[in-house]
C-alpha cells in the first residue's frame, strides 16, 4: 500500500526524529525532499550509516535558510510542496519567516508537522531524547536506554501526523498545522508504566517468575511465559509442581527457576523452548 502516492513533502527536519519520519512516509509512497544547512544533518558525524539508511531516495538539497539565495530555494520548493515537516524551535521559525500564520498566507494549501521538544510554551526550553524518558519516569537507573525511544517514537506520531493533514487536505481543500512533541511520545510510550504495569511488584514487572530475565550457563535469557499454559509448561521443564496461579509469585517458584536457568545453556535453552513451545529468548 502506498498511501501518500502523489504526496510531496518537504522536510527541514535534522538529526533523527524527522528524518525517521520522513523515511516512513517515503515508504508510503510520497516523493521526499530535504533541505540542509551548507554543513549538512549531525547526523551524518554521528552515524553515517544511520543518515544513509534514513536517506535512501530522499532528494537532498543544501541551503543556507539565513541568506537570501536559501530563502529563495526554499520558497521553490514550498510552492510544490504538500506537507512542510520542520523540527525547529517556534522562535526559530519565526526568524525563518516559518510561522504557521505566514506559511498558511503565502501557501493556502500547505499542510506543516513541525516536531518539537514540548507542548506548548515549553517547546522553548532545550531537551533530548534522554531528558524526554526521564521526565517520564522510564530511566530507571544509570544505564542509558537501549534505543532512542522518544525520538523514534515522535517519528511514528509524526508520520501519522503527516498523514492527518493529507487526509484533512482532500476533505477540506486547504492546509492543516498540527505539532507533534517527543515529550508527548514519551508520555505515550510510558504509559504501561503509569498504569502500573510495569512497576517492580506488577505482573510484567517482575512479580511474575515467568516474566523475567534470567542469568544462564553463557549468557541470558527473556522468559514471558506469562499465559496459565505458558506458566505450566516452564514449569513442568523445571520440576516445578504449579498448584495455581500465585505459584508463579511465590519466592520458591522465583528462586527455583533462576537455579535450573542457571544450569542451561542458551543452544539448549534454545531447544527446549522449541520443543516445549515456551516464549523465551536467549541473549548474550
Amino acid at each position: 500500500m502506498k498511501p501518500l502516492k502523489g504526496v510531496r513533502i518537504l522536510s527541514l527536519s535534522l538529526n533523527l526524529p524527522g528524518p525517521a519520519a520522513l523515511m516512513r512516509c517515503k515508504s508510503m509512497g510520497a516523493t521526499c525532499v530535504k533541505l540542509e544547512p551548507p554543513s549538512g544533518d549531525p547526523m551524518q558525524s554521528h552515524s553515517a550509516h544511520a543518515y544513509q539508511h534514513m536517506h535512501t531516495g530522499i532528494r537532498t538539497l543544501k541551503a543556507d535558510l539565513k541568506s537570501a539565495t536559501g530563502q529563495r530555494a526554499l520558497q521553490r520548493e514550498l510552492a510544490k510542496t504538500d506537507v512542510l515537516l520542520t523540527s525547529f524551535r517556534p522562535s526559530a521559525l519565526d526568524k525563518l519567516g516559518l510561522s504557521w500564520k505566514a506559511l498558511h498566507k503565502a501557501y493556502p494549501k500547505l499542510s506543516m508537522v513541525a516536531i518539537v521538544g514540548a507542548p506548548g510554551a515549553l517547546a522553548e526550553i532545550p531537551g533530548h531524547d534522554l531528558t524526554y524518558m526521564a521526565e517520564n519516569d522510564l530511566v530507571t537507573g544509570l544505564e542509558l536506554p537501549a534505543s532512542l525511544y522518544a525520538d523514534m517514537g515522535g517519528s511514528l506520531m509524526a508520520s501519522e501526523a503527516v498523514l492527518q493533514a493529507v487526509l484533512t487536505q482532500r476533505n477540506q481543500d486547504k492546509g492543516v498545522y498540527q505539532t507533534v512533541s517527543l515529550s508527548q511520545a514519551a508520555a505515550y510510550l510510558g504509559l504501561p508504566r503509569v498504569w502500573g504495569l510495569t512497576l517492580p511488584k506488577s505482573i510484567i514487572g517482575g512479580a511474575h517468575a515467568g516474566y523475567r530475565v534470567y542469568p544462564c550457563k553463557n549468557g541470558r535469557v527473556a522468559v514471558a511465559a506469562l499465559e496459565p499454559h505458558f506458566a505450566a509448561s516452564l514449569c513442568a521443564v523445571v520440576g516445578i509442581k504449579m498448584t495455581s496461579s500465585k505459584t508463579m509469585f511465590t519466592p520458591a517458584t522465583h528462586q527455583a527457576i533462576a537455579t535450573w536457568l542457571a544450569t542451561q545453556t542458551r543452544q539448549q535453552l534454545n531447544a527446549l523452548a522449541k520443543q516445549h513451545d515456551l516464549p523465551l529468548h536467549t541473549l548474550l
